[in-house]
C-alpha cells in the first residue's frame, strides 16, 4: 500500500495532484470496490468520508468504527486519487490506476469472503462481460454475482436519490441481503 500512496503515474491530468485514498489489510474480509474518491475524501484522505459513505455504512448495517477497521474492510477504488469535476459531477476514475495496481493489491487480500462492486466502474472492473447493458440491469442481477461472491450496488451518492426512487426492490430486497451477506463476511 506504500507503493500506491507513493504513485504518480497519472498526476499530470489530475486537478488538485495525486493523493490515493485507500485501505486494505491481509486480514480483510469485506472488500469493496467503489469508483475514485470524491473532492471531500481528497482533502481528508479517508476513504467514504462524505454524505455517500454515511449512506453506504447505512446500506451495510455497519458503523465508522467497524467500517474504517482495515482488518475487517478493505477499500480499493478503481481510481485511487480525485479525477477532477465535470459538467455532471465527478469524472471517471483514471484509467491507468486500476490496471497498474489491482493486480498486485487484490491478490493480497486472501481473506475476502465477499466483494462489493460500487457503481458503474466498479462493475465493469469486476464483472467484464458477466454485468448487464446497465447499472440497473446488473444490479437486479444481484443474486447471480453473489453466487461469484460479488454483490453489485449502486453508488450510494445523493446524485443517486432518483435512481433510489425507481427501483423500490432495492430497498426492499437486496438491502436486507447485503446487510446479512454483510455480517456473515465479518465474523
Amino acid at each position: 500500500m506504500i507503493r500506491i500512496r507513493a504513485c504518480r503515474l497519472c498526476e499530470a491530468h489530475l486537478p488538485l495532484g495525486p493523493r490515493p485514498v485507500l485501505q486494505a489489510s491481509p486480514q480483510s474480509r469485506l472488500l469493496i470496490v467503489s469508483q475514485a474518491p470524491g473532492r471531500k475524501v481528497h482533502d481528508t484522505g479517508i476513504p467514504f468520508n462524505d454524505v455517500s459513505g454515511d449512506r453506504l455504512r447505512d446500506w451495510l448495517g455497519i458503523d465508522k468504527p467497524v467500517f474504517y477497521d482495515a482488518d475487517k474492510i478493505a477499500i480499493v477504488p478503481m481510481g485511487f486519487c480525485f479525477p477532477g469535476t465535470g459538467k455532471g459531477g465527478d469524472l471517471p476514475p483514471r484509467p491507468e490506476c486500476a490496471p497498474a495496481w489491482h493486480p498486485h493489491l487484490l491478490p493480497r487480500l486472501t481473506q475476502v469472503r465477499l466483494t462489493l462492486a460500487i457503481g458503474q466502474y466498479a462493475q465493469a472492473g469486476l464483472l467484464g462481460q458477466r454485468r448487464g447493458r446497465t447499472l440497473t440491469d446488473t444490479v437486479l442481477a444481484w443474486r447471480e454475482h453473489l453466487a461469484h461472491g460479488v454483490l453489485p450496488l449502486p453508488h450510494p451518492s445523493p446524485r443517486n436519490q432518483l435512481w433510489l426512487k425507481r427501483n423500490p426492490w432495492f430497498e426492499a430486497a437486496l438491502l436486507p441481503e447485503l446487510r446479512r451477506q454483510v455480517q456473515l463476511a465479518l465474523r
